[in-house]
């Protein structure tokens, strides 16, 4: 698995590198991902079946009881950190994974959600967006844009996808026909190969977009 190891921090420590990242104990033996349970469990179940495993293989592979994963894919419980990174490493997914909503075909995060993780030893929090799918090529534009004039694009190439972060102003981004209010610090991703839309609503506008191409 391609992930640099880092500590998990729940009172003890796991796995070790330069750098710590706290999640907080929900109960004595879980952890707070600030992420839904339901997240975790959907995910579980799509990599299982994306890597055309059975239940018990993955579980066998994960050192856990069979009844646990089904458990866990059924939406109960409150798994530890090292059950997860142990199913992580079975399904040979980084972690971040088990954090990620099925694919939608818009989605928005707004400024202060999403699943965090933050630093022990400095004022530090990492909010995960987006990850990237397998070969896909991102490339990075940071656009400066004016009130009164829209800019309506075109689809681009099939399975294109458009992220966007406003750093600055506000604007209204994202399909022509479901356009979204963005403050700063918000997140929109949305299909490119559709018919697509930028107005800014205030002067200056700055925003970062990623383009993903697969």
């Amino acid at each position: 698995m391609n992930e640099l190891p880092i500590i998990m921090n729940t009172g003890r420590s796991i796995y070790k590198s330069n750098i710590t990242f706290v999640i907080k104990n929900d109960q004595e033996n879980g952890v707070h991902l600030n992420t839904p349970i339901s997240i975790i469990a959907n995910a579980l179940v799509r990599e299982r079946q994306r890597a055309g495993l059975s239940l018990a293989e993955v579980a066998r592979r994960a050192g856990i009881a069979k009844s646990t994963l089904s458990q866990l894919e059924a939406g109960n419980g409150n798994p530890g950190i090292e059950t997860l990174w142990s199913l992580c490493v079975a399904l040979n997914i980084p972690f971040s994974r088990l954090m990620e909503p099925e694919a939608r075909r818009m989605q928005v995060i707004r400024r202060g959600e999403g699943p965090t993780v933050t630093a022990d030893l400095a004022d530090y929090q990492a909010v995960l967006l987006a990850t990237c799918p397998p070969g896909a090529r991102r490339d990075l534009y940071l656009l400066q844009v004016q009130p009164g004039s829209d800019r309506c694009s075109q689809p681009h190439s099939p399975n294109t996808n458009e992220h966007i972060i406003v750093a600055k102003g506000r604007a209204l981004v994202g399909p022509v026909d479901s356009p979204v209010e963005l403050n700063v610090g918000d997140y929109i991703t949305y299909p490119g190969d559709e018919p697509h839309i930028f107005r800014a609503l205030e002067a200056d506008t700055l925003a970062l977009l990623v383009m993903e191409h697969l």
